[in-house]
Formats: structure tokens, C-alpha cells, sequence
């Protein structure tokens, strides 16, 4: 049930146009300050992840691996996309309580 909420709150912060995805957007916002909380897939390849996680790690930005695959989440946005990130506080806050 709560997996369905995540996604369905992500599909939330995509339409408020506060979500981003894609490795290479997701990275340049948190190393530009912008990214508040990064999400991945269960099944996100090391490689695309890599430069993310260092990225985040760097910039105090918390990434938090969620069980649904690259599948669900791109049905749920609409996109094909493993990882996303929000750029809004708010956002990444609900976005916590409903990864815990």
C-alpha cells in the first residue's frame, strides 16, 4: 500500500514540476545545490548510480533506495527513469516518511 502512495506522490511532485530524473540531471542538480532528496529504483545498475551516490554523498543530499524497479517507477512518471530527485523541501520531507 505505501508503495503505491510513493508513487503516486511522485507522479504529485512531477506534475508540480518538482521532480527531476535521469543520472546525469539528478547529479548536476545536487552538485548545484538544487536537489533536496534522491530516490532510486531497487534495480538501478551500479554504473548509471555511481556518480549520483558521490554526488549526493559530497553534497549532504540524502539518496534513499526505494523497493520499486525502473518499471513501476517509469510507469508511474510516465518516463523511462531508475532515478529522480525532488527540488522541493516539502516534497522530499513526505517523500521520507512514505520511503520509512
Amino acid at each position: 500500500m505505501n508503495n503505491d502512495r510513493l508513487l503516486n506522490f511522485l507522479g504529485i511532485c512531477k506534475r508540480a514540476g518538482m521532480l527531476l530524473s535521469g543520472a546525469e540531471t539528478v547529479t548536476k542538480a545536487v552538485n548545484e545545490g538544487n536537489a533536496k532528496l534522491v530516490l532510486y529504483a531497487a534495480d538501478v545498475s551500479e554504473n548509471s548510480l555511481k556518480g549520483v551516490l558521490r554526488a549526493a554523498d559530497a553534497n549532504h543530499v540524502t539518496a534513499k533506495r526505494i523497493p520499486q524497479s525502473k518499471e513501476e517507477l517509469s510507469f508511474a512518471l510516465g518516463k523511462h527513469c531508475g532515478i529522480v530527485c525532488t527540488t522541493d523541501p516539502g516534497f522530499a520531507k513526505k517523500m521520507i516518511d512514505l520511503t520509512n
